[in-house]
Order: structure tokens, then C-alpha cells, then sequence
């Protein structure tokens, strides 16, 4: 065989080599992105594991006897008698929540961010607002749904009644994002706000600056009339710390 090819065929198989190690290095490997991925809150139906009712104005406390929250068909929803919060035992800090929802024409829900395990999660943590209009007629705009609950109103408003709604929540260090089907309605520094927030008793709660940074994440059923309860499809969430 001429000793020029095979100089040649070998100088191929090295470059190829080369690349093949390049590439198992590269970051965009599923195994380097795996970190960065999603992970679904809800991935089978039945009781999930790792959650915990709570009541909705102190979730030390056990909720309403014979609440429960049950996934069927994908899709989240609590049984019994309202006013009740859905408590993940993890603790999250930065990251970001993705979810789609649905209320019926007098639904008053929630999503607990950064919350203690104990007090209520709209005064001693964060908590995004979903409520529909005729929940309550003469509710201020940070009390509707993208609100941050008596603190701060969403830049819009653009929830669908009785349809789907899709949100994305963006938490990290004092920087919140929130996007409403598909429009940008919250992007602030909490930092920035330090107004006491006055509770459902009348006391004050610490404003948005003194707020933790830490903690769970949770949703909340408190509608009225005889009306189905919030639905929670689709929901995942990413780790960012």
C-alpha cells in the first residue's frame, strides 16, 4: 500500500479522535445541561409526595378537615372545604416557576414563594395573586390576579376568566419577573420596597424588602360558592442556586 494514503488515513482517524473528545467536553452535552433542566412538580397522578396542607392564614396549622389536594389527569386540585394551602416540603431560593391554571368565576387562589412553614404565606412571605375579578368587586389591583398580595399591582392586567392562564415566576436575590400569558406584568426589585403590608387583622407585615429570601413554594384554594377549585397543570420548576 502507497505510504503517502496511509500517512493520510491516519492523520483522519487522529483529527476524528480529536473531535470526538472536543465534543463529549462540550457543554451543551445532556449530561453538562442536566443541572439546568426542569423538573416537574407533579409527575403522576394521586396524593403527591413531599407537600403538605396547611390553613390559609397560618400553614403551621392543619387545613380544613377532609381537604385534600389530588392530581388526576395531570392536573392538581383540592378536595374538601376551601381555605387551604398546599405546602412543598422543599425549600427553594432563586429560581424559576412555571405553571398553567385555571379559576372558576368567584376563585381565590395563590402561589406561596419564599414562604416559613409557619404564619400566612401573603404577609410572612410572597404571594402571587390568582383570584378572578368577582372573587371580590371592590378588591385593590395588587389584590387581583398578578398582584403580589397587598403590596404590589401588576403592570397590566391580562387574565383570561374560566380559560387557562399561564405564568412564569422568576425569582433571584431581590429580583422578581413575572409573565402572564405571555405578557411581562411584574419586574421589580423587592429591595426597593419597604412599606409595611397591612394583614388581614389589621397589623402590620414587614414590605417586600424585609421579605425571606428562602423558603417554600405553595398554592392556595379559597374560593367561593359551590364552584370547581383551582386547577395546577404543567407545573415544573428550575433551580437557580
Amino acid at each position: 500500500m502507497n505510504p503517502r494514503f496511509i500517512d493520510r488515513m491516519l492523520a483522519a482517524v487522529a483529527i476524528a479522535l480529536l473531535g470526538f473528545g472536543c465534543a463529549s467536553q462540550s457543554p451543551h452535552t445532556p449530561a453538562a445541561a442536566k443541572s439546568d433542566s426542569f423538573v416537574p412538580l407533579f409527575p403522576r397522578d394521586g396524593v403527591p409526595a413531599g407537600w403538605r396542607v396547611g390553613a390559609w392564614n397560618d400553614v403551621s396549622k392543619s387545613g380544613p378537615t377532609g381537604t385534600v389536594w389530588i392530581v388526576k389527569g395531570g392536573v392538581l386540585q383540592p378536595e374538601g372545604p376551601r381555605g387551604s394551602w398546599f405546602m412543598s416540603e422543599k425549600e427553594y431560593g432563586d429560581f424559576i416557576l412555571e405553571y398553567e391554571f385555571k379559576l372558576g368565576e368567584t376563585g381565590n387562589s395563590g402561589l406561596a414563594l419564599r414562604a416559613p412553614m409557619k404564619g400566612d404565606p401573603a404577609f410572612d412571605g410572597l404571594e402571587l395573586q390568582m383570584a378572578d375579578f368577582r372573587y371580590n368587586t371592590a378588591a385593590k389591583d395588587s389584590e387581583l390576579t398578578g398582584g403580589l398580595y397587598r403590596a404590589l399591582a401588576p403592570s397590566k392586567q391580562v387574565y383570561k376568566p374560566t380559560e387557562w392562564n399561564s405564568y412564569r415566576v422568576e425569582l433571584k436575590g431581590s429580583r422578581i419577573v413575572v409573565i402572564l400569558n405571555g405578557e411581562k406584568i411584574q419586574d421589580a426589585d423587592l429591595s426597593a420596597y419597604s412599606e409595611p403590608v397591612k394583614r388581614h387583622d389589621n397589623t402590620l407585615a414587614s414590605g417586600l424588602k424585609d421579605r425571606p429570601r428562602r423558603g417554600h413554594i405553595g398554592f392556595q384554594e379559597l374560593s367561593r360558592g359551590n364552584i370547581p377549585h383551582v386547577m395546577i397543570r404543567n407545573a415544573r420548576i428550575q433551580a437557580l442556586d
